[in-house]
């Protein structure tokens, strides 16, 4: 949403005579100018509050009002208000336990229906008391749009004597940009133009800062475009689809108003490439690809697994046009086994599907689960993705090429091996299996101070019970289940 949009949604509210409204937002200063914005157009002063300062006005800080800095005697200041304003009061939602402070604040919103007032609240995770919550009004604070992140640039550019870019570089670096805060664009910037040159190298500075910033907890991680050198061994019917979906992003499609797809899930025995064909997806379309580990977004706070997930889609959408995998995704949205634990992976489900179902911005899905039975059938239905694909152990073709791939990778000629007997021998292997057994037939030969070769790699197939028998029930179970629904990848 654009700040114009933002704005737009705000006077509107107002107008409507909504007594409360709720930005929940790390950028108080961007809501502030927002609402003078607002009453200027409304002909409404605008005021603010923070327990630190009392109740001012926002055009004139100095016009601090007495005896207003403790939240009771705020309320009972606004109690006594006739005029049509809108005020602005910063963590107020923290005050809210005390029950006079709650009885209060009720009675001022039941005021300000009357008079036509407006009290704004911001913060960060305001979970407003269910009295309050119910007259409530929220409203979602988007990052900062490209408009006014070339403001900000613009501002830094000036100050700090940098000469602007030419316009392809600007467009990239304000599309490196998105998903900042100004605040934190304003920094990025400045800490470019401490040499007073903007070139391609400070696009991805900005691009690995915001990656850092984002993927604190470990939600979310990242991997460029150019450092994705996945191969894909098997699948030939994911890889003809992938081809044919490529095409809708061409201008003959357009013409014929076909839409590009939005997503895939993969669903299978573990360690079959399920997570390759996820980065594989990226490295064939070059675009970059953002994960998110589903069962990461669970928090024991109440309303923090939903902001979690909320979050992770706003920083995909702010880096558009993306690959978007959401790992084990059936660990963040199955239900849970508690009734709490049930509750929140419904309304995490709600927020995925509503987001699924009306999502804009270019971002392909890419969902990866052990097992199709644990998912909701809300998901797991046709339609929610366009297609899904089950990822079965590998087939004697298959497990030849991963080979082959594995052996390529750590610079051996897969012609130097022999590959029937090492296929024969890997019956029942997953890909990852394959690899570790490659992996650590070529350590065992440079321990021994051998040439490495096939012997080395049987020995530790051989030394290998795959999990596809010492797990052989519960493998048998997820393969069964799978090709329930779906034919393989």
């Amino acid at each position: 949403m654009s700040a114009s949009n933002t704005i737009h949604e705000l006077e509107t509210l107002v107008r409507s005579h909504h007594s409360v409204l709720v930005i929940e937002t790390v950028e108080e200063d961007r809501a502030r100018d927002f609402l003078l914005v607002v009453g200027s157009d409304l002909r409404q002063p605008v005021y603010a509050w923070s327990v630190t300062r009392g109740l001012h006005r926002v055009e004139d800080p100095g016009s601090a009002t007495e005896a207003t800095t403790e939240p009771r005697q705020l309320l009972g200041h606004l109690q006594r208000k006739t005029e049509e304003a809108i005020y602005l009061l910063k963590d107020m939602h923290v005050h809210l336990a005390d029950p006079v402070v709650q009885r209060q604040f009720r009675d001022v919103a039941d005021w300000f229906r009357q008079t036509r007032a407006t009290l704004v609240l911001t913060g960060v995770g305001i979970d407003l008391p269910p009295a309050i919550e119910a007259d409530a009004l929220r409203l979602t604070l988007a990052l900062p749009g490209r408009d006014e992140l070339e403001g900000v640039v613009s501002a830094v550019l000036r100050t700090t004597g940098t000469s602007p870019p030419d316009p392809p570089l600007m467009a990239a670096l304000l599309e490196s940009l998105r998903g900042l805060t100004l605040n934190q664009a304003r920094q990025a910037v400045a800490a470019l133009t401490l040499d007073h040159v903007l070139d391609q190298d400070d696009v991805r500075d900005v691009l690995e800062r915001k990656v850092r910033r984002f993927a604190a907890g470990g939600l979310l991680e990242f991997r460029p475009a150019e450092d994705n050198r996945v191969e894909l061994a098997g699948m030939t019917r994911l890889k003809e689809w992938l081809d044919r979906a490529a095409v809708s992003y061409t201008e003959a499609a357009r013409d014929l108003n076909l839409s590009p797809p939005r997503g895939i899930l993969l669903v299978g025995v573990p360690g079959c490439g399920k997570s390759e064909a996820a980065r594989y997806v990226a490295r064939l379309w070059q675009r970059p690809l953002l994960k998110l580990d589903a069962a990461r977004l669970y928090d024991k706070y109440v309303g923090e697994s939903e902001r979690n997930l909320r979050h992770a889609i706003e920083i995909a959408e702010s880096m558009a046009p993306i690959v978007l995998w959401i790992d084990e995704i059936e660990k963040g949205l199955a239900a849970g086994g508690s009734d709490d634990g049930a509750a929140v992976s419904h309304r995490l489900l709600g927020t995925f599907l509503t987001w699924l179902q009306e999502k804009s911005e270019d971002i392909f899905l890419v969902a990866t689960a052990n097992d199709l039975s644990l998912l909701p059938p809300e998901l797991s239905r046709k339609g929610r993705f366009d297609e899904v694909f089950f990822v079965d152990l590998p087939t004697d073709a298959a497990r030849a090429e991963i080979f082959s791939v594995h052996l390529a990778r750590r610079r051996q000629h897969p012609t130097d091996y022999d590959l029937d007997l090492l296929v024969g021998e890997s019956a029942g292997f997953s890909g990852s299996e394959i690899e570790a057994a490659v992996v650590a037939g070529l350590l065992r030969a440079l321990q021994n101070g051998e040439a490495p070769g096939t012997g080395h790699v049987l020995d530790e197939l051989r030394a290998t019970v795959p999990l596809s028998r010492s797990r052989d029930g519960e493998v048998a179970a997820i393969r069964a289940g799978a090709r329930a629904f779906v034919p393989a990848g």
